[in-house]
């Protein structure tokens, strides 16, 4: 190797250590991130109406039992099991020969008292005209009078024979009590009915309209109590206007398979008192049922909904903003100085993706609605403000 070429590679080497030395002197500095970034709105003020609740059973608004009230034998049967029936219609009809010949025994037996009536009436016509010329005693004429009478009582008790022989007879056709949908026949055609007992034939439900019963407990109960006694004093005297007993309280009803409430009905009763084994009061709605089939059948299981309060200026936000710890719900808010706060809420109803905030934060608050996995009480976020909208 030349002399100009271990020059060059001991500047080299003699390079490299300053460089190498320079570097190590130079100290780790910390570069603070940007803040995260979050989407914030602010709550809507809106009407909203305040609902309770509940879960019921569906019941019919009539049931009957139709029984034979005639012994005989089943002849024959005018009805298709499963369909509706009008009150009125005709069901069955029980063997009536036995019963045609009692009211035709009972009609010739009034016949024969109505003979016997005008043979005595005309008597005491006689009667009447001999005692005037002294031709009969006193004793005899009214002998012929109390034939007369008791001619004319016959004719009573003959008519009420002849009018049980013909409903004995109607009861050979057994109709419908009411009007509803007939279950199938329990007894088949030829089957001796009646005897010794009113037989089970069949039943008919009605169902339009329809019940839902449902239980109030007693803290949702002195709520309704109070907010009514509210309502009553802004209203004054116009309260007086209507009556108690007419509630016209709307009720909404959903079935187990349906979104939302899509049933319309109203509540129609209520018990007197509490009931102190179980905290609460039982209640009932009515629904029409309309439809062809009807939707609403005795049994089922349906969520209902009671609206019990309307707030004008409900705050509500994005559900999404909603937290849940240990210490309960929470919004994170951020303030004016980006900093982020956790506020405990209460939550109000759910509509559409939205839900009210009953106490906890005011319509000013930025609440966090994106980014709530960055955020963290007391640290500082960029936010980016977006336009909340109602449903």
């Amino acid at each position: 190797m030349s002399l100009l070429h271990k020059h060059r590679s001991v500047q080299f080497i003699i390079t490299f250590c300053a460089l190498w030395l320079t570097a190590c002197e130079q100290k780790n500095e910390y570069i603070t991130p940007p803040p995260p970034e979050v989407t914030v709105s602010q709550a809507i003020q809106k009407s909203v109406t305040d609902y309770l609740e509940f879960t019921g059973t569906t019941q019919s608004v009539g049931f009957a039992e139709v029984r034979a009230q005639a012994s005989g034998i089943l002849k024959s049967m005018h009805f298709e099991p499963g369909l509706n029936v009008k009150q009125g219609d005709l069901l069955f009809i029980i063997d009536p020969e036995p019963y045609q010949a009692k009211l035709a025994a009972a009609q010739a037996e009034l016949v024969s008292a109505k003979a016997q009536l005008n043979r005595t009436q005309a008597e005491l016509k006689r009667a009447d005209e001999l005692i005037k010329k002294h031709f009969i005693s006193k004793t005899e004429y009214l002998q012929r009078k109390t034939e007369r009478d008791v001619a004319q009582a016959a004719i009573g008790l003959k008519s009420a024979g002849v009018r049980s022989a013909e409903i004995q007879l109607g009861y050979t056709q057994v109709v419908a009590p009411i009007n509803g949908r007939i279950s199938r026949n329990a007894v088949d055609l030829g089957n001796l009915v009646g005897e010794g007992e009113a037989t089970l034939l069949t039943t008919i439900t009605q169902y339009k309209p329809m019940y839902a019963y449902f239980h109030l407990n007693e803290r949702d109960l002195l709520r309704i109590m109070k907010l009514r006694g509210e309502k009553a004093q802004q209203m004054g005297h116009d309260s007086e206007k209507e009556p108690e007993h007419k509630l016209n309280i709307p009720l909404q009803l959903g079935l187990a398979d349906e979104e939302g409430y899509p049933h319309q009905g109203e509540l129609d009763f209520g018990e007197s008192s509490l009931n102190t084994s179980t905290g609460t009061i039982e209640l009932r709605g009515i629904f029409t049922n309309e439809g062809n089939p009807t939707r609403l059948i005795p049994g089922l299981f349906s969520r209902l909904r009671l609206p019990i309060n309307k707030s004008q200026q409900a705050l509500l936000i994005s559900e999404r903003a909603i937290g849940s710890d240990q210490s309960g719900r929470f919004v994170l808010v951020v303030n004016q100085e980006n900093k982020v706060e956790k506020r405990l809420v209460t939550l109000g109803q759910h509509l559409d993706g939205m839900v009210v905030i009953s106490k906890g934060i005011k319509a000013d608050d930025k609440v966090i609605i994106n980014g709530l996995q960055k955020a963290r009480p007391g640290s500082v976020v960029n936010p980016t403000t977006a336009t909340a909208k109602a449903g």
